[in-house]
């Protein structure tokens, strides 16, 4: 089949899909099986491997997803629940003030996100962005878009994340080069994409059921106790001093205050806990030998399901102690996470079936080769085909890495210093932040955690994914001719 034959399938597919989930409101799980089958039979792919193919894509993204969702909210939802998450934003709202607030943990969010993995670090943070949001009377999407549109950042321009890394090795480009001009431009990128967050006009969108809605109407509960007036609710157990669980309350000018919350201090610890983990492992990764004996243990401890695994354990037993909860009180609070995750995990893994397709299809190679053919600078060109495949498949991951296989040949003839060999390889970074849409797993977990309808997703996320791409790789081609 023919290059334009299998771009026109792939635009077609995408319309089509916008049409069954917004226009005909068909849910996203089904549209997105419905049109992974029919490209993938429209392709030629042989009617016996259409289903594999599918499970594949599901498996791939399902095998990692499920964990660090399922994990990371049974460790926001214990936090959440008993208190923890609440408190620690009134501590920080209190100590910054609302607009500091937003800046506080925008830029946490970057310095968070160089280790960690961007949907693991969301995941970990969500609970956090929405009690702040809650306690600040802040939009939650004033604070979640900047905040994702970092973590994304950091994702796609900085090792030790797989696609910079694996880049650079096809590149030939020096870690440690790439590192520092990547910090130095992702903070640009960063602050250009917090400002860019706040154009948007969040206040007119409506907010289907989600954590940010929950945190968007718990803004206007009365949070003052009197006579006769509502205590809120602070979740399962709430409004008791039983030793069921519940929260004992002392009154202080009015205001209530929870006594058995965890501290600030022990939230932050066990939000920490994990991103060390993951940390410490990846540094360990880094600067040891690849035949040490001790690499095999750094890799086991740093996989995002050991840190998240140790992180759950440690908060059952220190926040059911703290807040006086029953062994079957604890499992009942972690277990009702996983409901509230259930359709975020099932989208993102269709997501993933529908990226497969593309790839098993053709047509991200045939989108690949006809651009590479048209001879534009490496440098733009890196941006030009990690952006279009970033667009026709959906993972920035697979998008940098190919691009960086396609143009390995192309650098290593073109007699580049290693300044300019680091930027054609963050260039390329770049070019796999932007266009983030329905093929893209990345997408689905943001805008559920958000409660964003497809539409609104294009118009918010997609838009503030694509302004930080063409924003870092603007800075980097301007690097670039500089040197």
């Amino acid at each position: 089949m023919g290059t334009l034959t299998l771009l026109l399938i792939a635009l077609a597919a995408v319309a089509v899909l916008l049409v069954l989930v917004i226009k005909l409101e068909l849910p996203a799980f089904v549209s997105l099986l419905l049109v992974s089958m029919g490209t993938a039979l429209v392709t030629g792919i042989p009617v016996a491997d259409v289903v594999p193919t599918m499970v594949e894509g599901m498996g791939k993204v399902l095998g990692s997803v499920a964990i660090v969702v399922g994990l990371g909210s049974m460790l926001g939802r214990l936090i959440e629940v008993s208190g923890g998450a609440d408190h620690l934003a009134r501590r920080f709202t209190d100590l910054l003030g609302p607009k500091r607030v937003v800046v506080a943990l925008t830029a946490a969010a970057f310095i968070l996100g160089i280790p960690v993995f961007f949907d693991v670090g969301f995941i970990i943070l969500a609970p956090i962005v929405f009690a702040f949001a809650k306690v600040a009377k802040i939009h939650p999407m004033r604070l979640g878009l900047p905040v994702a549109a970092v973590l994304l950042t950091v994702h796609v321009a900085l090792p030790p994340h797989p696609g910079p890394v694996a880049s650079a090795a096809l590149t030939g480009a020096d870690v440690g080069l790439l590192t520092v001009i990547g910090l130095v431009v992702s903070a640009v990128v960063g602050a250009v994409g917090f400002f860019a967050a706040r154009l948007f006009k969040v206040e007119r969108i409506t907010l289907g059921s989600s954590p940010a809605s929950e945190a968007l109407e718990g803004q206007e509960e009365p949070e003052t106790d009197g006579p006769g007036s509502p205590t809120g609710s602070a979740g399962p157990g709430a409004g008791s001093s039983a030793p069921s669980g519940g929260v004992s309350t002392a009154v202080r000018t009015g205001v209530r205050t929870r006594t058995n919350v965890p501290s600030a201090l022990m939230v932050t610890v066990l939000i920490l806990i994990p991103i060390v983990l993951i940390m410490i492992g990846s540094v360990l990764n880094t600067l040891l030998a690849e035949d040490s004996p001790i690499r095999p243990l750094a890799s086991f401890v740093s996989a995002p399901t050991t840190a998240l695994l140790v992180g759950v354990v440690v908060a059952y037993l220190a926040i059911g102690g703290r807040a006086g909860w029953t062994k079957t009180k604890r499992s009942l609070v972690a277990d009702s996470a996983l409901p509230i995750v259930a359709v975020i995990i099932f989208v993102t893994g269709a997501g993933g079936v529908f990226a497969n397709v593309l790839v098993v299809s053709g047509i991200g190679t045939a989108l690949s080769d006809s651009l590479t053919a048209i001879g534009l600078p490496v440098i733009v060109a890196g941006f030009v085909i990690a952006s279009a495949l970033r667009a026709a498949q959906g993972s920035a991951t697979v998008a940098i890495l190919t691009t960086g296989g396609l143009l390995a040949d192309a650098i290593a003839a073109g007699g580049y210093s290693p300044v300019q060999v680091a930027l054609i390889t963050l260039a390329i970074g770049f070019g796999g932040l932007g266009l983030s849409h329905i093929n893209d797993s990345g997408f689905w977990i943001v805008t559920k955690y958000l409660g964003l309808s497809v539409a609104d997703g294009l118009k918010t996320w997609t838009v503030l994914t694509t302004i930080c791409g063409v924003t870092g790789f603007g800075v980097t081609w301007l690097l670039f001719a500089l040197v």
